[in-house]
């Protein structure tokens, strides 16, 4: 009798979860279906759909907006009502792609199929999966008559992969700010769960996110006829300064994100992994540990600032002597790196070089998010209750994320992306993008745990 009844138990939460089910996979395959890249698609269109759905589930009319502050460009902002105890909590994501031309892919990426346990299409992953879980939530809570404690507001915006602009969550900032202003905010486009081998290895909440900024080098020269070469070629010079460039290496500096990170790293990993990752947590690291570390590209750009040479020009034609030649250099900042640092670093490195330094001509701020106990609290609850067991661990994101614009705004931003993916096959931005289908809904569930829980 009690196996019947267990079984019978299983089957109603398994056909409890069906329509929720049925609803994530309908807005997945609605978004994945507009095409929102910046060249010939309409984000306004899936923010319009977006809107449909939920004032289909009752969210007044006053409670969800459209803004579209430049063609194809529009944002959708809605706000489950609470009860006033608090300031809001706010969940954000982008419904822009990058371009995704149908001769690179095995099949048309704007259509989403299901085929052997995944979804396939343009921004399964990078991030309409995510996007569609918090829609089909926040219809089912409002169908469902759930009042949290405080508001519980999602922006889902335009333009985080760059394009035209203007970036969505920038804007809303500058403009309606009131209408996303919150104690904090969850990213679900960053952090996240990790499968290593089919298992999952540990979730990741994201705390910080490094900066972005872009530096120009020079070398001019009056050049000439390239039948009477000399030794002082643009070309030549610059070539030199990017060799330093690459032997530039900046000490460590790890925040308090990036600290939390190896410390609870040292208890997952074996070996000379952990003792590397505990000694440098603790600060006892040698410079034998941080070299052994530094060799993963993953590791190395947690524990430092780096500098990139990622694009280069130079020289007008096949017979004359360069009389130019530029090189950018990319850098990805710690949280509370000066970037006045990095401009003398790099100006040390090309010393006595005859080449022009050009800093970018905007850097905003960047600061890590604390890490509030309470909010690790609620989050290792609610991840624990999906995936039992599993470790809970702040990280920061090593590229960007609209979090950086909120951050910089003096909110508080988490990433806390509800899809587990495979470290060794992440396809965001790639050819035939896809995610796991068991994935997709094992997220369904916990994105609906962590709404309810992070709105009382």
């Amino acid at each position: 009798m009690r196996i019947i009844t267990a079984a019978l138990l299983l089957a109603g939460a398994a056909s409890a979860q069906q329509p929720a089910r049925d609803l994530a996979r309908q807005c997945l395959k609605e978004l994945v279906e507009i095409n929102t890249t910046d060249s010939v698609g309409d984000n306004t269109r899936a923010a319009e759909a977006v809107a449909r759905r939920l004032k289909a589930a009752g969210f007044p009319d006053s409670d969800v907006e459209v803004m579209a502050p430049a063609p194809q460009k529009g944002n959708v902002v809605a706000r489950l009502r609470g009860s006033g105890h608090g300031k809001p909590v706010l969940f954000i994501g982008h419904i822009d792609v990058v371009e995704a031309r149908r001769e690179d892919w095995s099949f048309d990426p704007f259509t989403l199929i299901e085929k052997d346990g995944f979804f396939y299409g343009r921004g399964t992953l990078d991030m309409k999966g995510d996007a569609s879980l918090m829609v089909a939530n926040f219809v089912r809570l409002e169908q469902e008559g759930y009042r949290p404690s405080r508001d519980v507001i999602l922006a889902l915006t335009a333009d985080e992969e760059g394009g035209r602009g203007p970036n969505g969550i920038a804007w809303l900032l500058a403009n309606r700010r009131e209408l996303i202003d919150a104690e904090f905010a969850i990213n679900a486009d960053a952090g996240g769960g990790l499968v290593k081998n089919g298992a999952r290895q540990y979730y990741a909440v994201q705390a910080a996110e490094k900066g972005y900024a872009s530096f120009k080098l020079r070398a001019t020269n009056a050049g000439g006829h390239s039948s009477l070469p000399v030794p002082q070629n643009a070309i030549y010079q610059l070539s030199e300064a990017l060799v330093r460039v690459r032997d530039l290496k900046f000490p460590v500096r790890l925040n308090a994100v990036t600290k939390s990170y190896f410390e609870r790293m040292g208890t997952i990993e074996k070996g000379q992994t952990a003792a590397d990752m505990t000694a440098i947590a603790s600060g006892t690291a040698d410079a034998a540990a941080e070299e052994r570390l530094s060799a993963v590209p993953f590791y190395n750009a947690l524990l430092r600032t780096t500098c990139v040479a990622t694009m280069l020009s130079g020289g007008h034609a096949d017979n004359a002597l360069p009389q130019s030649a530029e090189a950018t250099v990319n850098c990805r900042l710690a949280p509370d790196e000066p970037l006045e640092n990095v401009r003398q670093a790099l100006s040390r490195a090309v010393a006595g070089l005859p080449i022009e330094l050009t800093p970018p001509s905007r850097y905003p701020p960047n600061p890590a998010s604390p890490i509030p106990p309470d909010l690790m609290t609620t989050v290792e609850r609610v991840a624990r209750a999906s995936w039992p067991g599993i470790p809970v661990i702040p990280v920061m994101e090593t590229g960007g994320t609209d979090g950086k614009a909120l951050r910089g705004a003096g909110m508080p931003t988490y990433g806390a992306s509800a899809i587990f993916v495979d470290m060794d096959d992440i396809r965001a931005h790639g050819r035939d993008e896809r995610i796991s289908v068991q994935y997709f809904y094992d997220g369904l569930d916990y994105n609906y745990r962590l709404i309810r829980a992070l709105g009382n």
